[in-house]
């Protein structure tokens, strides 16, 4: 790892998590990465085609760790390529459907990566097994944001941050929906 040559100790990075219709993954994401952080890191979720509405289970997950859902929303990456939206340090893709398209162009040329979930919300079947779909979403995006909450980001360049991120993703397994 290359060593950062300015050091960014008491910055809060902006993080915007992205997925197609930002009600499950990207929220969750959000919410882990607030309460993770500490106060180092800020994040937001969007989606490219937002559904509008948060998924009940996602709700379910989130308030399990006492993370307050009454601001969460769904709604459109548009909003975080305005003018007057924050500029964004990192911004991850937890659904290949979003990764694979055209984004809008995001002030500041944050740093991205792609970390693919499965859709706990297009789990079909019962109570339980969608449930169990959430819960193992959910812990493989808490997995993922530890990794990433913990990089010594003051210490590494550009090069060496965008590598750790991508290689978070790369390294913890994928939603098995069939379990």
């Amino acid at each position: 790892m290359k060593k950062k040559t300015d050091t960014m100790t008491d910055k809060t990075y902006n993080v915007l998590i992205l997925c197609t219709g930002n009600s499950a993954r990207s929220i969750m994401a959000e919410a882990l990465i607030n309460i993770m952080g500490h106060g180092r890191f800020k994040a937001f979720s969007a989606g490219s085609r937002p559904t509008g509405k948060i998924n009940p289970f996602t709700l379910e997950k989130i308030q399990s760790i006492d993370y307050p859902t009454d601001h969460l929303r769904s709604k459109s990456w548009d909003e975080f390529a305005q003018p007057d939206a924050p500029q964004m340090d990192f911004v991850i893709t937890v659904c290949d459907d979003a990764a694979g398209e055209v984004c809008p162009v995001w002030p500041g040329q944050p740093i991205t990566a792609h970390w693919g979930f499965a859709d706990p919300a297009a789990v079909a079947g019962s109570e339980h097994e969608k449930r169990h779909a959430f819960d193992t979403a959910f812990g493989l995006i808490m997995n993922h944001v530890q990794l990433f909450v913990n990089l010594p980001l003051n210490m590494l360049d550009h090069a060496a941050i965008k590598h750790e991120l991508a290689n978070i993703g790369k390294t913890i397994g994928k939603v098995n929906t069939a379990d």
